[in-house]
């Protein structure tokens, strides 16, 4: 039997596992990068520079996404934030875990609403730690299963650590 606290905690959004061969996010084909005229499209997924070179002229009703190296600054987005739908951050190495600091920021600091999606070298062992960050959306590695995935979200009911959906540490959720 669950725990009465545990049954009223803040519960995150269902992680969503994305097939990239029926994503409605798209990015542009071939080499197209920053000095090319981008179009305009529902769901267009940018890189940095794409969307700094086109960003006045992209309509504010038109949902577009950008991807977001590890080695960049979130700040360099930040005021951008409210015109996105979608962050996607890169994990180039599963051990390189600089986009879950990058995560954190955009949930805790900057307030982003949109999907924050962990892309590159995601493990199902990530999972519950993306979750907590703030991510919300995983493409995972083509060896990863989908169903242990959601066994491991489930492994860990709760945290003694605060995060971005309970910020209180254990300790003080029980004292209150």
């Amino acid at each position: 039997m669950l725990d009465e606290r545990l049954m009223n905690r803040p519960m995150p959004q269902a992680m969503q596992f994305i097939d990239t061969h029926k994503d409605r996010w798209h990015t542009l084909s071939g080499e197209d990068g920053p000095a090319v005229c981008i179009k305009p499209a529902p769901n267009l997924l940018l890189d940095v520079a794409q969307w700094h070179a086109f960003r006045a002229q992209w309509p504010a009703d038109l949902p577009v996404g950008i991807t977001l190296a590890n080695d960049v600054d979130v700040e360099t987005i930040a005021a951008d934030l409210p015109r996105l739908a979608l962050v996607a951050l890169q994990f180039p190495k599963w051990v390189d875990g600089r986009a879950y600091s990058q995560a954190h920021l955009l949930r805790t600091r900057y307030r982003f609403a949109g999907e924050i999606r962990a892309t590159g070298e995601v493990l199902v062992d990530m999972l519950p730690l993306l979750e907590r960050a703030g991510v919300d959306a995983v493409v995972l590695r083509a060896d990863q299963s989908v169903a242990a995935a959601r066994r491991a979200l489930e492994f860990f009911p709760e945290f003694y650590q605060g995060d971005v959906h309970e910020h209180r540490p254990h300790f003080a959720k029980v004292a209150a």
